[in-house]
């Protein structure tokens, strides 16, 4: 017969996923012999149980709840419901992952108009007895009654005051009485029905309402933040009641073994006397720093010491642990690890190895990958207080504060005058890069995670929100409206791109800081991992920053962003809208110093390290006026006669140009290796532009190892007419300058139909990338944008998607196909290299995919390098 309920001295921590974190911890610390309150655990299982059973606790689980109860009274020599000596319980949720403050907590539970009088007989203390039963009916109540605690909280304030007391702990025992009273009329009016007296009724409904609590929303919401699986469940924790309210030798407390903000070797917490515990966490009263027990009670500060070091030096990392003084004695009711800021989960890493409690990988495994992306960027000094009045996607972290501005010129002129500006526009193009520079932060009202906001603000380090759809832009009116309230151009909002959120005014900041023990678990990741780990970077400034943090390369350099400049974009769009070989080439002749000068600055800056240079891939709309724009610019022109008709003549050649080559899905139209197949011309500028740099450069006597990634191949015939060009045109380089040059052709995997022929197509690449943001738009059919800004969300709401394919990599789909095509094109070339190049390389759970797969590298903003570094040792250490 299955088994649902544990005494707390028959489990240990590794039945965590059984009995909840709490339930698994107070079973390690019964082990231990520390001074634990007894009790039992109803597992997780018995949660599941609860929901099958259509939310209903079988008569089976409850004859297993009444053993346990039985051997707990035995214990403690007291009787559950005993009209004589009361034994009374706390009743407590414990998932498996901690969600603190998330689910529901009763104490006192037991008591009822007789047991409050056995306990008032027992303790010689009637104040105290009267005291718990009003917590228990408050608490009971809220939780499970579902009467709000508001009703009760009026009703003590007004005991107060007909008392004339400032503090609960003031009112004696007839008051109390009297509001015990007060409490179970509220009750019968809320609710219809009088307080339950019945302690076995009061303990299965508060059971029930903990596994209901499991799904109430404030967990729903806190699982979907933390990527907790909803199929784990809770347990439920029944332990005997240690009073801390029993008078001025007994109290409560909340400490952490060390300081959770900062990292600083010192215990770090608060405590209340005569209280019990839910008075800390509920703020009631003003608590003591836990130092002052050190005078107050020196022996129990002595004892809690020591109990804090037992448990560290036992769970290898710093805890977070509950405790009550009853009459002078000290209980610990619950130790987990304590959650910690970036700062200080770094901290407790390097000094948890320096004292010999953990080893260097162990050490790696405590740092969240994630973590560090705070430590990179600036942040909110208290994101606790701070109300967002509007939420988009979290499209580069970070949080930035300015001015909102909507034209992409002014922000430029303004950030160059040292002014704190916000670019607020409703998506960003390359026209707007020059504001993107000067900008403190983007925020736009579409786009998703990989729209041309996010791509280029996480490129540049700089906060970014996308897709922010409750924010309506006038930019007629330069105003900014979300729900009611309307921003005119110069107000101050900020931005936190780590979130999403949109916040009004001006907020306190925290500058990013990379200290030592950053570096000493940067170093450590170093030593460990498999992967290499490169950048995407389009300037020498991104490749200069990505190699302060580490990067071993790069993995992207993607050549269409260098035309985005305002002083190159006219020339490029000349290019493109060119209708003969000879007006084109004019164009690329101005552009090839230009480019050569790029490949040189970039080339320098990784000088030694292999850089990938991807020839130009732009859907041509990008680069091209807006076709709607040019209609009305030319029809308000012809109406109002400003220009002589040979000028009309041209505009109207331009609108012409500009419409043949619209398309209808640019995204998969006229791109990439298909634009240099009809037009070889611009790709042979782009690497004539590339050996001159390389001949430069080697004549500086700098190393240089560029690899020439051929992007969109889906067919092998591609890359081979491709490849044969750039090795014609690099032999004339050979050729002329008598030096030789080391470099490599490879394609960027990004469709389906390349993974499937990878055979193929590695006999003519040396290398592949994989491009997994086009490869999982074409995979899974999406348009980025139109899905995060539309659909997407509804569909990982609903667990359609466990998570934003665009952001962790779909595995079942897209990971497949690479599969395929890791396997197919090593078997043509044994040697290939093969690394990745889109957003999910510096995604930490992607990376543990991509290192199973045997990759060679990854590669990602610069940013975002440090987290890939400490992710791929994460990946090593977990698959060794």
């Amino acid at each position: 017969m299955k088994r649902y309920v544990y005494s707390f001295n028959e489990g240990n921590r590794s039945m965590k996923e059984l009995l909840g974190g709490k339930g698994a911890n107070l079973a390690e610390m019964t082990k231990l012999g520390l001074p634990v309150p007894p009790g039992f655990t109803i597992s997780t299982e018995a949660c599941h149980l609860f929901y099958d059973e259509n939310k209903t606790i079988t008569e089976g689980l409850i004859q297993e709840i009444k053993k346990a109860m039985a051997e707990v009274e035995i214990t403690l020599e007291k009787k559950f419901g005993s009209k004589e000596n009361p034994l009374l319980v706390s009743v407590r949720s414990g998932a498996p992952v901690s969600m603190p403050g998330m689910m529901d907590t009763i104490l006192n539970l037991g008591l009822n108009d007789e047991t409050v009088l056995a306990l008032a007989e027992e303790t010689d203390n009637e104040r105290f007895a009267y005291d718990c039963y009003r917590r228990f009916i408050q608490m009971f109540s809220d939780v499970v009654l579902d009467i709000p605690h508001y009703n009760f909280e009026r009703a003590l304030q007004r005991a107060k005051e007909i008392a004339g007391v400032t503090e609960d702990t003031m009112l004696d025992a007839a008051m109390l009485k009297d509001l015990v009273e007060e409490y179970k009329k509220i009750v019968r009016k809320s609710g219809g029905k009088s307080f339950p007296q019945d302690p076995y009724e009061q303990l299965l409904l508060a059971i029930k309402a903990v596994f209901e609590s499991w799904n109430n929303p404030r967990a729903q919401i806190y699982r979907n933040i933390n990527k907790i699986p909803s199929h784990y469940g809770t347990a439920v924790n029944v332990q005997s009641m240690v009073f801390g309210n029993k008078g001025d030798d007994s109290g409560t407390g909340v400490l952490f073994t060390r300081n959770p903000s900062t990292g600083e070797n010192v215990l770090f917490g608060e405590y209340l006397m005569n209280a019990q515990g839910e008075d800390v966490v509920a703020g009631i009263r003003t608590p003591q720093p836990i130092a002052k027990l050190n005078t107050h009670m020196p022996e129990i500060y002595e004892e809690i010491l020591k109990l804090c070091n037992t448990l560290e030096n036992h769970h290898r990392d710093v805890q977070d642990i509950e405790f009550t003084i009853e009459k002078g004695r000290l209980f610990v009711l619950q130790t987990r690890s304590g959650k910690r800021t970036s700062k200080a989960a770094v901290k407790f890493a390097v000094d948890l190895v320096e004292e010999g409690l953990l080893t260097k990988e162990e050490a790696l495994l405590k740092v969240d990958a994630y973590q560090l992306d705070k430590l990179l960027h600036r942040t909110i000094s208290n994101e606790g207080n701070i109300e967002a009045i509007a939420q988009g996607l979290p499209a580069s972290p970070g949080a930035a504060t300015g001015k909102i501005i909507f034209d992409a010129d002014e922000v430029e002129q303004m950030g160059k005058k040292g002014e704190k500006v916000l670019l607020v526009r409703p998506e960003t193009t390359p026209d707007d890069i020059h504001g993107m520079v000067e900008a403190q932060g983007v925020l736009t009202t579409k786009g998703g995670m990989t729209s041309h906001a996010a791509v280029v603000a996480r490129g540049m380090g700089k906060p970014c929100v996308c897709g922010c759809d409750s924010l309506d832009i006038d930019l007629e009116e330069q105003t900014l409206k979300i729900g009611n309230r309307v921003f005119n151009k110069g107000d101050v909002l900020t931005i936190d791109g780590s979130n999403g959120n949109v916040i009004i005014g001006e907020v306190e900041l925290v500058e990013p800081e990379l200290n030592n023990d950053v570096l000493t678990v940067l170093k450590w990741a170093d030593e460990t991992r498999d992967l290499a780990v490169r950048t995407n970077a389009d300037t020498p400034q991104d490749a200069q920053k990505a190699r302060e943090f580490g990067a071993e390369g790069i993995g992207l350099c993607r050549t269409e962003h260098m035309f985005m400049e305002p002083d190159r974009l006219p020339i490029v769009q000349k290019m493109i809208l060119a209708e003969t070989l000879a007006d084109r080439k004019k164009q690329l002749d101005k552009l090839l110093p230009i480019q050569q000068n790029d490949f040189y600055g970039i080339l320098k800056a990784m000088a030694g390290l292999p850089v990938t240079i991807r020839l130009l891939d732009p859907p041509l709309h990008e680069f091209l006026p807006d076709v709607a724009e040019l209609a009305i610019e030319l029809a308000l022109l012809k109406e109002e006669a400003q220009l002589s008709n040979p000028d009309i003549q041209k505009r109207e050649d331009l609108l012409r140009r500009v419409k043949a080559l619209q398309e209808s899905n640019p995204m998969l139209g006229h791109r990439g290796c298909r634009l240099a197949i009809v037009y070889p011309e611009i790709y042979e500028m782009q690497v004539h532009a590339i050996f001159g740099a390389v001949i430069q450069l080697i004549n500086e006597g700098v190393e240089v190892l560029p690899e020439i990634m051929i992007p969109l191949v889906g067919e092998a015939k591609e890359l081979e007419i491709l490849k044969d060009m750039v090795n014609r045109i690099a032999e004339e380089y050979k050729e002329k300058s008598n030096k030789e040059l080391k470099y490599m052709v490879g394609t960027m995997i990004e469709l389906p139909r390349a993974c499937v022929t990878a055979d193929k197509i590695a006999e003519h690449a040396e290398f592949f990338s994989f491009g997994t943001n086009d490869l999982t738009q074409t995979t899974l059919g999406f348009s980025r944008d139109d899905a995060e800004g539309k659909f997407l969300p509804s569909y990982i709401q609903q667990k359609i998607y466990q998570d934003n394919p665009f952001a962790v990599l779909d595995r079942e789909g897209v990971g497949a196909l690479m599969d395929i095509a890791v396997s197919k094109g090593r078997k043509t070339r044994e040697n290939l290299k093969i690394g990745i190049c889109g957003e999910h390389g510096g995604e930490p759970s992607s990376i543990e995919f991509f290192h199973n797969l045997g990759l060679g590298y990854v590669s990602c903003s610069p940013y975002r390098v440090p987290i890939a570094r400490l992710a791929a040792a994460q990946s090593s250490i977990r698959n060794k």
